[in-house]
């Protein structure tokens, strides 16, 4: 029996530093490609930092854009901004009976301008370079391209739990390094006016924006590409309720999407916690040997190390706590039916609006 053990710990012990050791995959494209684009800009409320971000948006280095953003009243408190930017602004009011209000937002400017080559989805929380829009763009210029997309790094500006989401937010950008497990990412995403041929009905009647283009390019057999350097910031203040809110939503909009998920999801995390008890457990009380068992562990600590070119307590703690959280929210966000999100009530088993 003790064979068989050391065995299965050998295996899962490989398996997981492959997974740690094969990254750093991206589509950073050079090119000429600068097509005429609009960048939609979904608002509701002020987000933190919005002033900031919004400036960033707009002042891109990037011959021929227009930038949008769309509100659902004129009465939302972002449009004090929005004036005081004079960006241009539109009321949300295409008609759809399932979408989310992001989507029935982006539907909205589609329609409204229909003339660009290509539009670009762009979160009213995102903080961006002068290069983003230009970056994000490039592989667009490739014949098979169905998505451009990046993911943001968390900037904690918070406490324990902020530094806890800038953490949680490296899965994303590892899951976008490798092509089998990459997915578009809504808060800022580029795609081609022809992706939606065909398709504009389905797009419109989604609460998932990024979910359902992800599932267009795949059907029509087009790339999705990960551009590493337009990774815009999102400034994060989230204390432990905020935290868990947004990450068991974010983790129930992701099982919707696909069931295996969950189960692909809940085999790595007890797979990953199997191992460390184990190296933990039998290091101390059997052998110190087994201690080796823990080197997926520093890996993946010295990974996060290498993303954020810095380390501290905090992150530690919190590398070492992440399966276990990500475990909860997939537990939790597997039971939840419904989902609160900007404001609004989702049901995400029959992705109706409440």
């Amino acid at each position: 029996m003790l064979v068989i053990y050391i065995i299965i710990l050998l295996l899962v012990s490989l398996g997981f530093i492959l997974i740690e050791t094969h990254k750093n995959v991206n589509d950073d494209i050079e090119n000429n490609y600068r097509p005429r684009t609009l960048v939609m800009i979904p608002c509701r409320g002020v987000d933190y930092s919005l002033e900031e971000n919004l400036k960033s948006i707009i002042n891109q280095d990037y011959p021929d854009y227009h930038a949008v953003t769309i509100v659902d009243s004129p009465d939302d408190p972002a449009c004090s901004i929005i004036n005081k930017l004079k960006i241009d602004c539109i009321v949300s009011d295409f008609q759809c009976g399932k979408c989310s209000g992001k989507v029935r937002a982006l539907c909205t400017a589609i329609e409204k301008y229909p003339d660009y080559e290509v539009y670009v989805i762009a979160d009213s929380d995102i903080l961006v370079s002068s290069q983003w829009l230009k970056y994000l763009i490039m592989p667009l210029g490739i014949d098979n391209a169905g998505i451009s997309t990046t993911f943001p790094y968390f900037k904690p500006v918070g406490g324990f739990w902020s530094r806890v989401k800038e953490v949680w937010g490296f899965v994303g950008m590892g899951l976008m390094e490798a092509k089998l497990t990459r997915f578009g990412w809504g808060g800022s995403l580029a795609f081609k006016k022809s992706l939606l041929n065909n398709y504009f009905d389905y797009f419109c009647s989604n609460i998932s924006d990024d979910t359902a283009l992800t599932k267009i390019a795949k059907d029509k057999n087009l790339d999705l590409y990960y551009v590493k350097r337009a990774m815009p910031v999102v400034n994060s203040p989230e204390n432990f309720e905020q935290f868990f809110e947004w990450a068991n939503r974010q983790t129930a909009l992701s099982i919707a999407a696909s069931k295996k998920i969950f189960y692909y999801g809940i085999l790595f995390y007890f797979s990953y916690m199997f191992l460390f008890f184990s190296a933990i457990f039998a290091g101390i009380f059997y052998n110190k040997l087994f201690l080796l068992f823990l080197i997926p562990e520093i890996l993946y600590i010295l990974n996060m190390i290498r993303r954020l070119n810095k380390v501290s307590p905090e992150n530690v703690i919190a590398a070492i706590l992440m399966p276990f959280i990500y475990t909860l929210n997939l537990f939790m966000a597997n039971r939840m039916k419904d989902i609160t999100w900007r404001g609004r009530v989702y049901n995400i088993k029959n992705k109706k609006l409440l």
